[in-house]
């Protein structure tokens, strides 16, 4: 039998749209053995029925109380150029297809009342977003076609720099961003995708918010001053996020949010050097840990999760954090957070710790759903 805060996390989640910043499920079902991006059914994977080897599908978003996903239209750094462009495209249109296909649970929206109406309607809102700015290949009328596919945020970089942006996880090359970084960032605001700032470089986050005049987000990173790793943010752009209006949406990845993770995580890339591969690359980090004799992978629990979250609320403001699970973009999640479905756990925690209903709700959606709003309204304010 559930406890009383299990039972009010989903009576919350009934009543307010849960977002959450990033899946990863389009990849990982292009990554499924025998996969052609050019079927137009979803790659023959029926997401209506379980599937044990992936942390997504809708029996388990509906559990979860999924109100708006954002589907991550990811594309690995190894493509580039006519490549990266191609596959970003291939993956929105995957989307499209799963939201076709599945349109008694799916469907794609555009705007933050079109996410809100959408869930009234009991279907889960979806959304794209583009992760990795070489996928534009250096071309603003790249940005605006992916716009035009449905595409509402681009994190500007992923594990690796651009020519005009440096990421967490790479050795510095511009300093944050170039003027055409720049630029990227003005023509966002001007259309109304919103700028995401995960896996950049603290320089490039900072260059981003002297720039945008539109709320920025973090669709999937925790705090660096909980968590030292690179791919988490510092307490000095938490704090301008108010400023901004931005959110940051705490992740799940557990080397994100435990100590002991990173240091595994060293490990793991110290190995992976000696051995001439990539640890930059997710495919040959996930391979060579399959088979690396190093110490066994720590565990984690959802109160790491709870910790970034309060981290963030404490420093950013109530008002300016959200949720970004990562699922299937990561091979491990925390106990009590390992799929779309446990959801409700988190809220419970919270609430066990003596969160409000409110303060609840702001975390599960609201607060994006409003940045999402202010960056339609700059949008609007602009010239065509």
């Amino acid at each position: 039998m559930e406890n009383a805060n299990t039972s009010r996390a989903r009576a919350l989640l009934g009543t307010t749209p849960l977002v959450d910043g990033h899946n990863d499920l389009p990849w990982a079902l292009r990554s499924f053995p025998g996969a052609d991006a050019s079927r137009a059914d979803g790659f023959g994977v029926d997401l209506t029925q379980h599937q044990p080897t992936l942390h997504t599908d809708l029996p388990r978003l509906r559990a979860g109380g999924v109100g708006l996903q954002f589907w991550s239209v990811y594309v690995p750094c190894r493509l580039t150029g006519d490549a990266a462009v191609t596959a970003v495209v291939e993956q929105a249109e995957l989307v499209h297809t799963l939201a076709a296909r599945y349109s008694d649970d799916l469907r794609i929206v555009s705007t933050a009342a079109q996410a809100r109406a959408a869930f009234a309607d009991g279907r889960i809102a979806s959304m794209l977003g583009a992760e990795g700015g070489h996928c534009i290949n250096g071309s603003l009328g790249v940005l605006r076609a992916l716009y035009r596919l449905g595409v509402r945020y681009l994190t500007l970089t992923h594990n690796e720099n651009v020519p005009w942006a440096d990421s967490a996880t790479d050795e510095p090359a511009h300093g944050g961003l170039t003027d055409f970084g720049r630029e990227v960032v003005a023509e966002m605001n001007r259309i109304g995708m919103l700028v995401d700032l995960s896996h950049v470089a603290p320089t490039t986050m900072r260059d981003a918010l002297d720039v945008s005049t539109a709320p920025v987000i973090f669709s999937h990173s925790s705090c660096r001053a909980v968590t030292d790793h690179p791919r988490n943010v510092p307490d000095d752009v938490l704090a301008r996020l108010a400023g901004n209006g931005g959110v940051c949406m705490v992740t799940f990845v557990p080397s994100f949010v435990s100590d002991a993770l990173v240091a595994w995580d060293k490990g793991l890339q110290a190995a992976m050097a000696g051995a001439g591969a990539d640890h930059r690359d997710l495919d040959q980090r996930n391979r060579f840990a399959e088979t690396w004799d190093g110490p066994p992978m720590p565990t984690v629990g959802i109160d790491a999760v709870v910790e970034h979250v309060e981290h963030a609320r404490e420093v950013a403001g109530i008002d300016h954090i959200g949720l970004g699970g990562d699922y299937d973009g990561v091979t491990s999640l925390p106990e009590g957070l390992e799929d779309v479905s446990r959801y409700p756990a988190l809220f419970a925690a919270l609430l066990d710790r003596g969160w409000s209903e409110r303060d609840c709700a702001k975390l599960a959606g609201e607060n994006v759903l409003r940045a999402l709003a202010g960056a339609e309204e700059v949008a609007a304010s602009q010239p065509l």
